[in-house]
């Protein structure tokens, strides 16, 4: 026992996640041999990256591209993810809508729901086994104010172009039926969401890409990005400098560490737990048997899946930020955070407070200022990026490969109309404000909730406050 939580005898805390647990560490491919020359050059080999080189040479074969990467593809958020491969879209409609009109943000919405099955497509097409099961997304409600809210947000979604058949509350029978989550007031349901194991799906997307003749180049620390200047565009490593007419950056939680990049995103920290194989008989009394995706409605909200072998793996912020945008250690996350991970856990699914945590890790993911994803390309300069997708990039990336796709190869299409393309966002604060603004918005948010589980029926003022300092 630590901290009084149970832990199985062989419990891991880091190893980048359980998904590698599972599986195994991939082979690393060799890195750079030297200066290099490329059409397309992308820095990173998470999906962002992956999915663009994927479209590319599927468009245009003849395409020399590469993926520079520093550890191994996969190695960040892509293979440590909570496995919602869902239509959830980062950021305020409002704000994205001002872009380029109302109807837009609604485009990028069914944009949303088609890249879900895009995705599963793909796996299904290119042999990719990644424990896909479309079951569709829960959202619960477990105290008065958080069912307010989940009421003010189908209403909202409803003008967003969301129809009964995207999102709708479930009566009480059906809930019960499906999933069995204590203290549920009330629940939607979408069915615009499939659990995935991330990195099944990152490790065999990797070797699709690298079979259409990508070259993917592991252990190769990319220092710096160029734009072109008379030339291509560039990325500097440390084994090489590679010239391409476009370079991608793809680096999402780990674009900090780029020269001159540090303030552009910010890496928000999320960790999760995985217990071990829980006994039909605990099954019996959750359900779950769907496999559907779970979230709240809380402030520093949870999600969660049930596994393929019949696991729970339960995520949540933990220690949101660390000081001067550091990155974990290889996955290990703090005492503290298992322990919170695993009373909410045991909070939604009495019948499983026997069950032992087998691992813990935690990754980033990137925050842009105004909390909304983007995809850009310039081609003056030659460089474009997408990210920023603040933990809904499972399907996100997919419709930023395509997008990028169509970017590159200058086509004028659907994709590249929608208003999340070419979007400025401004940089964040210098330290140590960026990490006093975070610690405030998260310690504003957890005080949301418990005043919230107390005796709250409406949404928190401290939650309010959060939203309002956060910019989102």
């Amino acid at each position: 026992m630590k901290r009084g939580i149970p832990l199985t005898g062989d419990f891991a805390n880091g190893g980048v996640s359980y998904w590698y647990r599972q599986i195994g560490l991939p082979d690393r491919r060799a890195p750079l041999p030297g200066s290099r020359e490329y059409d397309v050059a992308i820095v990173g080999g998470g999906y962002t990256g992956l999915w663009t080189a994927y479209y590319l040479k599927k468009a245009q074969p003849d395409l020399r591209v590469a993926i520079l990467e520093k550890e191994f593809a996969g190695f960040g958020a892509s293979g440590r993810n909570g496995g919602w491969l869902s239509a959830e879209f980062a950021g305020s409609r409002k704000r994205l809508a001002a872009a380029r009109g109302r109807q837009a943000m609604i485009d990028l919405q069914h944009a949303m729901f088609r890249a879900v099955d895009e995705v599963i497509d793909v796996t299904r097409e290119e042999g990719i086994d990644a424990d896909v099961h479309k079951g569709g997304l829960i959202h619960v409600a477990t105290n008065p104010a958080q069912r307010r809210r989940l009421h003010e947000e189908l209403a909202d979604l409803r003008t967003w172009g969301y129809g009964e058949e995207d999102l709708r509350l479930l009566d009480r029978d059906e809930q019960r039926e499906r999933l069995q989550v204590a203290g549920t007031l009330e629940a939607t349901y979408s069915p615009h969401c499939a659990r995935i194991q991330p990195a099944k799906l990152a490790v065999g997307l990797a070797r699709v890409v690298a079979g259409l003749g990508v070259d993917i180049f592991e252990d190769t620390t990319v220092t710096e990005i160029r734009p072109r200047q008379g030339g291509k565009a560039s990325a500097v490593t440390t084994r090489g400098l590679v010239s391409a007419e476009y370079v991608i950056r793809a680096t999402e939680g780990f674009t900090a560490n780029l020269a001159g990049q540090h303030r552009q995103w910010l890496p928000m920290n999320s960790s999760m737990i995985v217990t071990e194989p829980l006994p039909a008989e605990v099954w019996k009394h959750i359900g779950w048997s769907g496999n559907e995706l779970l979230g709240d409605q809380a402030h520093a909200y949870i999600y969660a899946q049930r596994t393929a072998d019949d696991r729970i793996a339960i995520g949540g912020r933990g220690v949101p930020y660390r000081y001067g945008s550091r990155t974990d250690d290889r996955g290990a996350t703090q005492a503290q955070t298992v322990a919170l991970l695993w009373r909410m856990l045991v909070r939604l699914f009495p019948a499983a407070s026997d069950a032992r945590v087998q691992h813990g890790w935690c990754g980033v993911l990137g925050v842009p200022r105004d909390w909304v994803s983007t995809v850009h390309l310039d081609h003056t300069t030659g460089l474009g990026w997408a990210g920023g997708y603040v933990g809904s990039g499972v399907s996100t990336t997919n419709l930023a490969g395509r997008t990028l796709r169509d970017l590159v190869l200058r086509r004028d299409t659907e994709l590249t109309a929608l208003p999340w393309v070419g979007r400025q966002v401004r940089q964040w604060e210098p330290e140590p404000l960026r990490w006093i603004g975070v610690q405030l918005i998260y310690a504003l948010f957890r005080t949301a909730d418990r005043h919230e589980n107390d005796r709250g029926t409406t949404t928190s003022a401290y939650a309010r406050l959060a939203n309002l300092i956060s910019g989102r």
